[in-house]
C-alpha cells in the first residue's frame, strides 16, 4: 500500500499577506486561532486535500510543499538518506498536535512528512435499503380485480 498525501504548505515571510492573498485568490477560510497561528486552510470542499499558510524558518526561502503521511517520519527519513535525499528538517514532535518531518530528494525538490497511521478512513454507511410494503390481502384482491378487468375490457 502507497503512502498519501495529505497536506500542503505553504511558507511566507509575510504570512499575514500570503494567506490574504491566497485565500482572496481562491475564496479559501484560513483559521489562524492556534497556538502557532498557522493558518488552516477551508476550502469548504470534500474534494482535494486541507493546507496551511505559515511562516518560514529562520534563514529559509518562501516555498510550497506537500506533505506525505507515514507511519514513521524517522524511519523514512533515513530512508530518504539512504537513497540519496538530504533531511532538511528533522523529525520534530509539537505535542498534541502533528510529528513532522522534510527531505530534499536528489534534485533538491522539498518534500514533507507528516506521522500517522495508513489507513483508509472507513466507508460511510449507506443508508437501509427500502423493503416493499406487504399488502393487505383486501388490497392485494382489490389491485388483482382492477387488473383482470383491465384485461378483460381490452379484448
Amino acid at each position: 500500500m502507497g503512502a498519501a498525501v495529505v497536506h500542503f504548505e505553504i511558507t511566507a515571510r509575510d504570512t499575514k499577506r500570503a494567506q490574504d492573498f491566497y485565500g482572496t485568490l481562491f475564496d479559501w477560510r484560513i483559521d489562524t486561532n492556534n497556538p502557532l497561528n498557522y493558518g488552516l486552510v477551508a476550502t469548504g470542499l470534500k474534494m482535494g486535500i486541507g493546507g496551511g499558510i505559515g511562516p518560514t524558518s529562520e534563514g529559509s526561502i518562501p516555498q510550497a510543499t506537500f506533505y506525505v503521511q507515514v507511519e514513521d517520519v524517522k524511519g523514512y527519513l533515513d530512508k530518504v538518506v539512504r537513497l540519496g535525499g538530504r533531511v532538511v528538517i528533522p523529525e520534530t514532535v509539537i505535542p498534541n498536535m502533528v510529528t513532522f518531518a522534510q527531505f530534499a530528494d536528489p534534485e533538491g525538490n522539498i518534500i514533507g512528512l507528516l506521522e500517522g497511521p495508513q489507513v483508509d478512513p472507513p466507508e460511510p454507511k449507506k443508508p437501509p435499503r427500502k423493503t416493499a410494503k406487504k399488502k393487505s390481502p383486501a388490497r392485494k384482491k382489490r389491485q388483482t380485480a382492477q387488473r383482470n378487468a383491465r384485461r378483460r375490457s381490452r379484448r
